[in-house]
């Protein structure tokens, strides 16, 4: 691999082991820093349904069935203490929130009754975004102090939601193009999810194509010129990224040094690299801070490469999450074009732009 790449770890360091939380949105929920036990039991029955569903034929209604029942007496009999756990200004919204759950609770039930399997996971994905919502609702300002050397940096207080639109070259359907959704999460990296917006902002990005594509990672962000990453117009320099990590645990990340080099590779992330389409800044090898511009999409087949000890875990620098269309990464090649990458929601949540 070319050094000018910024590269990421070769194929064979993708091997992991474990049995954890594979799905992106699920990982963006739990990654919140919030600590609702009775709204947190709603998500893990709601997402336990998943599993339900690959046992065969309506035997499978059963589990789903007391999945969806138990939510349901949660969400009734503890309604207080999900709502005491709201934000203050956010009092209003959350109550309004809990009330469509309760209302798209009793639509499931409805569509269990009615055996209609197909119609299953539609509506755990209806009710989780909406416990997701919730959730956010409960998220009492900003977690922490990011550290004063990074503190005047473009930096995202919170979640974006980003559009990706890319012109594939070769589909089975032949060319086409391609949206995917990607959601930042800035509760947890700040520094490196403030750093992409403001990218986007700028359409860095826009009409650039891609430039690695190996079935392991998508790739992109190297510039047209020589530079190795993007020049901030401000100072006639490359701006680099700093490593930024945040342990399950901790109350705020770890900045320019990798959790290998902390001796605590063991540790996990509160962003992993368990999710097909897990978005994470590309680097030099042997140099934590070197990131500028590049970014990498993981691809890898979950059950094949189960994660849960991903030795990509605590070395690169994980920001966010394709949560819509990620499928559409397999199929990019090198060559294929960015028409854009613009920002749908969160702007609000950013500072020093």
């Amino acid at each position: 691999m070319p050094e000018e790449e910024q590269p990421t770890p070769p194929a064979h360091a993708l091997l992991t082991a474990g049995d954890p939380i594979k799905n992106a949105s699920a990982i963006l929920r739990y990654a919140l820093p919030i600590n609702n036990k009775p709204i947190r039991q709603v998500q893990r029955n709601l997402e336990l349904i998943a599993e339900a569903l690959r046992i065969p034929g309506s035997k499978s209604l059963g589990p789903v069935s007391k999945a969806v029942r138990t939510a349901t007496g949660i969400v009734t009999n503890q309604r207080n203490a999900i709502l005491a756990d709201i934000a203050p200004a956010k009092k209003d919204e959350g109550a309004a929130l809990l009330d469509k759950l309760s209302a798209q609770l009793g639509e499931f039930q409805a569509i269990i009754d009615a055996k209609d399997k197909q119609a299953v996971p539609i509506k755990q994905r209806e009710c989780l975004e909406t416990v997701g919502a919730i959730e956010e609702a409960m998220v009492k300002g900003f977690p922490f102090e990011v550290p004063k050397e990074y503190a005047n940096r473009p930096l995202l207080k919170g979640r974006a939601t980003l559009e990706m639109l890319v012109s594939l070259s070769e589909t089975p359907e032949g060319p086409r193009d391609a949206i995917l959704t990607l959601v930042l999460d800035g509760y947890n990296a700040p520094v490196s999810a403030g750093q992409f917006v403001d990218l986007v902002s700028r359409k860095f990005y826009d009409n650039m194509e891609i430039q690695r594509a190996d079935g392991f990672v998508v790739q992109t962000g190297q510039p047209s010129n020589k530079e190795e990453g993007f020049v901030d117009p401000a100072t006639g320099e490359v701006r680099r990224v700093p490593m930024e990590i945040k342990v399950v645990g901790d109350k705020e990340p770890v900045y320019e040094i990798n959790l290998e080099d902390l001796g605590r590779f063991n540790e996990q992330p509160v962003l992993p690299f368990n999710a097909y389409g897990t978005l994470a800044w590309a680097r030099a090898e042997f140099d934590n801070n070197s990131a500028s511009s590049q970014i990498f999409f993981l691809l890898k087949e979950s059950e094949l490469t189960p994660s849960g000890a991903n030795l990509l875990d605590g070395r690169y620098a994980v920001f966010g999450y394709a949560v819509n269309g990620q499928d559409n990464l397999g199929l990019m090649k090198v060559g294929d074009k960015i028409k854009y990458i613009k920002v749908l929601d969160g702007m609000q949540n950013m500072v020093n732009l």
